[in-house]
């Protein structure tokens, strides 16, 4: 389900493994643990989120199996769709 909520104790630290699960493709998308939010990792809404309600997920299957909807910013054709769903 949620990858990755905790990836270390200092910028730094999270920084560096976060660099490294990207360059793995063990990270694609980011999200906010409290929102429900899921986006991509270049998203400029995701990069104002705190650190403590970022988690990271290994692609998208991931991010909808946690329940998460699409980011009504950078992904907002995505976010359309879902709205439309969810008033149905």
């Amino acid at each position: 389900m949620i990858f990755h909520k905790n990836l270390g104790k200092t910028p730094f630290e999270r920084s560096k493994t976060l660099r490294q699960l990207i360059e793995n493709g063990d990270v694609s998308l980011g999200g906010n643990w409290q929102l429900k939010i899921y986006g991509t990792l270049t998203c400029r809404a995701g990069k104002r989120m705190k650190v403590e309600n970022r988690v990271f997920f290994k692609d998208l299957d991931a991010a909808l199996a946690g329940g998460f909807r699409p980011c009504a910013v950078c992904l907002r054709d995505d976010y359309r769709i879902w709205k439309q769903k969810s008033r149905q």
